[in-house]
């Protein structure tokens, strides 16, 4: 089934094509039938906000297609992105299991299907099975080590080049594919969101971006990123 945003609707887990090793989609048959009879699929735009920073937990959100961001934001509206969510994600699971508050705003960076579970449901389900409990630990460690990696990046780098030459490298590593030129992949971030993600000012990213395009160590076109010259960035991102 198709929705209005180009997607397709995945109406049952077990039968997922898309279903591998993420944390909450790798249980077994039998426990997969029970977290599949919690959820209730959505799909939303780019653009929508699922939860906000500060909001009390209503439940958590099982990311299924697409791209979350998940932010943090100052008083005088200043934002940074801690992390960028991808499918088998399940978001707002600390706030949900603590009872406090989100700790940030999540929003969609592509037209996405989510499955929306009730926080009391989601507690009781980890409460009864083991395995789920220990998958949550799971994900809540990594996520503790993302934010270990970015504090260290952000507080530790040198300049705004290094930490976006090191983001650069992150991405090629996670979702690039060898190419004659070097490693291609899909750039869907803008340079505002960039900049949110390392700390720095839109205008920083944009004259960083055409200085790296002039020393050959990245090619852009449209939405197309293709890094050139890994190991230069690499010598940029220990700078």
């Amino acid at each position: 089934m198709h929705s209005p945003y180009g997607i397709e609707i995945i109406e049952q887990c077990q039968t997922c094509q898309r279903r591998g090793s993420h944390y909450f989609c790798a249980f077994p048959i039998d426990l997969l039938r029970d977290f599949e009879a919690l959820k209730y699929a959505t799909v939303f735009p780019k653009g929508a906000i699922l939860y906000v920073e500060g909001q009390a937990p209503r439940g958590v959100f099982m990311l299924c297609t697409g791209r979350v961001k998940l932010s943090i934001s100052s008083t005088d509206g200043k934002a940074l992105i801690t992390q960028i969510a991808e499918a088998g994600e399940l978001l707002g699971l600390s706030a949900a299991i603590s009872g406090k508050p989100y700790e940030v705003t999540a929003e969609t960076l592509a037209p996405c299907q989510i499955n929306f579970i009730k926080r009391d449901e989601i507690v009781r389900f980890l409460a009864e099975h083991n395995l789920a409990c220990m998958h949550a630990a799971e994900q809540l460690s990594h996520t503790c080590r993302q934010s270990h990696q970015q504090a260290r990046s952000l507080g530790l780098a040198n300049s705004a080049a290094s930490k976006l030459a090191q983001v650069m490298l992150e991405w090629g590593a996670q979702f690039g594919k060898a190419d004659e030129r070097g490693v291609m992949l899909k750039l869907s971030l803008t340079h505002e969101e960039i900049a949110q993600l390392i700390g720095a000012s839109r205008e920083t990213v944009t004259r960083l971006f055409s200085e790296f395009k002039r020393q050959q160590l990245i090619y852009v076109k449209g939405a197309t990123l293709i890094l050139c010259n890994q190991e230069a960035l690499q010598a940029l991102s220990n700078s």
